[in-house]
């Protein structure tokens, strides 16, 4: 992660995967619900209309408390290269405000994909510092995904 004066979260990863199967982990509702979230969290159910414009809606599970909601927007989709979305809560904390989540993939000899993402600009710092240990926690658990599942 890196900061650059704004509230926003940078993260790059090189995920041990092709580019169109890291698209599909982050585009399919099946694929979405098995890595989704934090550590000890679960998607219960994913609904979405992938196209711009089109919107989303995952249910989270923590491992105690009352399931809730993210909903948003597509905002770009190009597979296997690029997806940008809208970010919110349906029933968000006073310092939630909705963000951007933008997934750039770049193919690395067609066995590899360096993954970056970008999300922003939040509220507050508490907001970013949450949000970067929940989406450190998922991309972790993609990861392992992409990297134990044999390529299309």
């Amino acid at each position: 992660m890196t900061h650059d004066g704004a509230l926003r979260l940078h993260m790059r990863r090189i995920l041990r995967a092709p580019h169109s199967a890291v698209f599909r982990a982050l585009t399919e509702p099946r694929e979405l619900a098995k890595w989704w979230g934090p550590d000890g969290f679960t998607t219960p159910s994913a609904e979405s209309d992938l196209r711009p414009g089109g919107g989303y809606r995952l249910a989270m599970q923590p491992p105690e408390g009352d399931l809730f909601y993210l909903v948003g927007e597509f905002l770009e989709v190009d597979p296997p290269n690029t997806l940008s979305y809208t970010f919110r809560w349906e029933d968000p904390d006073p310092e939630d405000r909705e963000t951007v989540v933008t997934l750039s993939l770049r193919d690395i000899g067609g066995t590899s994909t360096e993954l970056t993402f970008t999300q922003g600009d939040f509220a507050t710092e508490r907001r970013r510092a949450l949000h970067d240990e929940g989406w450190t926690q998922a991309l972790n658990k993609l990861e392992k995904l992409v990297s134990s599942t044999p390529s299309a």
